[in-house]
């Protein structure tokens, strides 16, 4: 089998709508390396988008799944429950950064997760109105695009979309917003299109992900807390692409001086099997009565069972402390890459732990996401998964498996420091 031949099956069976972000197809993969359909390995430093903080197919995963797989794959929570999905739910409550107990829910997707993570803070509250970030990404459904702060290509020629979110700036050392500016666009929010009473809930993430891996100040949590204090409303931390030991945290809401109400989680929960859930203060979580919540592959035994042993694995791998080992060492070959004459502009150098993200403006400083795309084209024609983001493109992110190899890692940012030198001689 050929990449082009599927990808022409591909134009004639698939919809435009889902994009691709590399013309090859996988054919099998383990840990940090993919091989695809013609035979050709990659390093992988984009992890399925930051679900394979445990890489792929890690062996007590696989053991866990296969001895699920023989004793049952589906009832439906709703219909009959099972034992697995409550003992992942009381792990996650143990170690949650709320204040008080905890509870957890279960979903299949990320998107899910933060709108139901909307309407469990609309429900407490009795308030309609959600505040979230530019630049953020909350998922492509149509509550989630709303929520998503960046039209193109999520929202453009979408909506209209639902009622009552609303933006303002996120505040970041990275991206030129100050904290005054962002609390001067909040009162005028407060002024001009809502009362803050009305307000149900904040949703934020620790680190924004298709934004540009940019890290809020830590003041604008003081502030959103001390908003929480006297208004009410509650703060919602979007842990889909910051959690499970990615930023040397098992959250990254951990890196930050607040606690959130509620916390979603998704991507490297499983492992690579879709599960998703909503963490959040107990008395939060049972605002909505039962029938409220759920879906019918909310949580499923297979999925459940994966996460299960993937929490084994940050915590008997000490995949936190390796997030920051590898953090360090990635920042350390971007540094040298950056003092060279012969590759591309690089500036921005930012992320907590293993979530390490840099720009690469053009030449004259435009940073239009063109020559981002170059670097990741040209690693991936050298043997390297190389992922952008960024609200105008122009960010390459680090999303390298935490249980990676310094060998394979150094393999990774050597064909990653020749694309950006690579760039450079075609200009």
């Amino acid at each position: 089998m050929k990449n082009k031949t599927l990808l022409n099956r591909r134009a004639n069976a698939v919809p435009r709508g889902v994009a691709t972000a590399t013309p090859v197809f996988a054919a099998r993969a383990e840990n940090a390396e993919i091989w695809d359909v013609e035979g050709k390995r990659y390093v992988d430093f984009a992890g399925g988008i930051a679900v394979l903080n445990v890489g792929h197919r890690h062996p007590r995963v696989i053991a866990a799944v296969e001895q699920q797989l023989r004793a049952y794959t589906h009832t439906a929570f709703q219909v009959m429950a099972y034992e697995p999905y409550i003992e992942l739910a009381e792990r996650l409550n143990a170690i949650a950064p709320v204040e008080g107990d905890a509870k957890t829910i279960f979903f299949t997707t990320g998107a899910e997760a933060t709108e139901n993570a909307v309407k469990i803070a609309r429900a407490a509250t009795g308030r309609p109105g959600i505040i979230a970030f530019a630049g953020g990404f909350h998922g492509r459904t149509l509550l989630s695009s709303a929520m998503t702060g960046k039209v193109n290509p999520y929202k453009r020629g979408l909506g209209p979309f639902p009622a009552e979110i609303y933006h303002v700036p996120l505040p970041s050392p990275t991206n030129g917003v100050t904290l005054d500016e962002t609390l001067r666009a909040l009162d005028f929010l407060f002024a001009a299109d809502i009362e803050p009473e009305r307000i149900a809930a904040f949703i934020i993430e620790p680190v924004q992900g298709e934004g540009g891996f940019h890290m809020p100040y830590p003041e604008l949590y003081q502030a959103l807390d001390r908003l929480r204090e006297q208004w009410g409303m509650m703060i919602i931390a979007d842990e889909v692409q910051s959690g499970f030991a990615r930023t040397g945290r098992m959250f990254g809401i951990e890196h930050q001086p607040v606690k959130p109400d509620l916390i979603t989680v998704a991507k490297s929960l499983a492992g690579g099997f879709p599960l998703a859930g909503v963490i959040g203060r107990a008395e939060v979580m049972d605002a909505i009565g039962p029938g409220g919540l759920g879906g019918t592959y909310a949580g499923s035994p297979v999925a459940v069972a994966a996460a299960l042993a993937v929490l084994d694995v940050i915590e008997d791998e000490q995949l936190n402390d390796r997030a920051n080992q590898i953090g360090t060492r990635i920042r350390a070959a971007v540094e040298i890459a950056a003092a060279r004459s012969d590759t591309a502009n690089i500036t921005g150098l930012r992320g907590p732990g293993a979530m390490i993200a840099f720009d690469v403006p053009d030449p004259a400083g435009v940073a239009d996401g063109t020559t981002a795309k170059r670097v990741a084209s040209a690693a991936l024609e050298r043997g390297l998964v190389l992922l952008t983001c960024g609200t105008r493109g122009q960010t390459i992110r680090i999303l390298v498996p935490l249980t990676a190899s310094d060998e394979i890692i150094d393999e990774g940012l050597a064909i990653m420091t020749d694309a950006l030198a690579c760039v450079t001689e075609v200009a």
